[in-house]
């Protein structure tokens, strides 16, 4: 029939639109306080594809770079696109920013959880995701404590190129968690919003650097530790979420801050039920 033959030839645009989409959406998560865009590549399932490509550029690159090039593209707008924006909203509204991102991390975390439990769970794992809360979390508790501040300069744009990648190839490992208590995520993000070449050049050479050296042995971990490894994350995730929840002014301002804690939640799971509806690519 007519209906069923326009909705399949609508499927590979409706593809291309959703992972040009789900491009920006990692590049967003990339540079959003708290969100991980190696988390988004994994709930988007294109986790995979994309180590697989990283870790072995020269002998996938046909076979990978046709498919996975509107999320390159997508994740280049949402990257460079949302700087200025998200540096207004967080000098501007600092704690509803905040509290949405941490609704957009807990929402998601209903799939993480899903996706650490796909090859099956054991004591192992359950001990994994214990032991990493508690390491970062004390790690992160730590740096806030002794609120550490650093003055930007180009090993430090290294340093922040290298937290980028790390926040890509390694699931759950979000960038600005280490930035924001260094005082070097604001200024990285203006720079970036202002296409700043003094921060933007070390930041790609730090990430290029990450990507050479760590890919493969990321890609291995995951290959041979699957549920260890996820399980992990998910410790990873909800102590670097805890950390920067702004629980002391949260009272001052409770109902637009809840507002943004229910919306992150409602639009992480809304976007979860709607991507699952497109089956994942290997």
């Amino acid at each position: 029939m007519t209906p069923n033959g326009n909705e399949t030839h609508n499927v590979p645009l409706v593809r291309l639109v959703m992972r040009v989409l789900q491009g920006a959406l990692i590049g967003l998560g990339a540079v959003l306080p708290g969100i991980s865009g190696g988390v988004l590549c994994v709930i988007f399932g294109i986790y995979k594809p994309i180590m697989e490509l990283l870790s072995n550029p020269i002998k996938n690159f046909k076979t990978h770079v046709p498919k996975l090039l509107p999320v390159i593209i997508g994740g280049a707008i949402g990257f460079l696109g949302i700087a200025n924006l998200l540096s207004f909203f967080l000098e501007a509204y600092p704690d509803q920013s905040v509290c949405l991102f941490v609704g957009l991390i807990g929402g998601m975390l209903p799939s993480l959880f899903r996706e650490a439990g796909e090859q099956g769970r054991t004591r192992g794992s359950y001990i994994s995701l214990v032991a990493a809360f508690a390491i970062v979390l004390a790690l992160l508790g730590t740096l806030n404590v002794l609120s550490v501040t650093i003055t930007p300069n180009f090993g430090w744009n290294l340093f922040c190129g290298f937290c980028v990648a790390l926040s890509v190839i390694a699931p759950g490992m979000s960038f600005s968690t280490l930035l924001m208590p260094l005082g070097l995520y604001t200024p990285f993000v203006d720079g970036l919003g202002h296409l700043d070449m003094g921060v933007i050049l070390p930041g790609a050479l730090g990430a290029i650097v990450t990507v050479i050296c760590l890919a493969k042995a990321i890609d291995a971990l995951f290959e041979h530790f699957y549920s260890f490894a996820f399980h992990a994350i998910v410790g990873i995730v909800i102590a670097a979420t805890l950390v920067i929840i702004p629980f002391g002014s949260f009272a001052a301002a409770w109902l637009p801050n809840l507002i943004c804690l229910v919306v992150g939640v409602v639009c992480a799971l809304a976007l979860d039920k709607f991507n699952s509806r497109f089956p994942k690519e290997d």
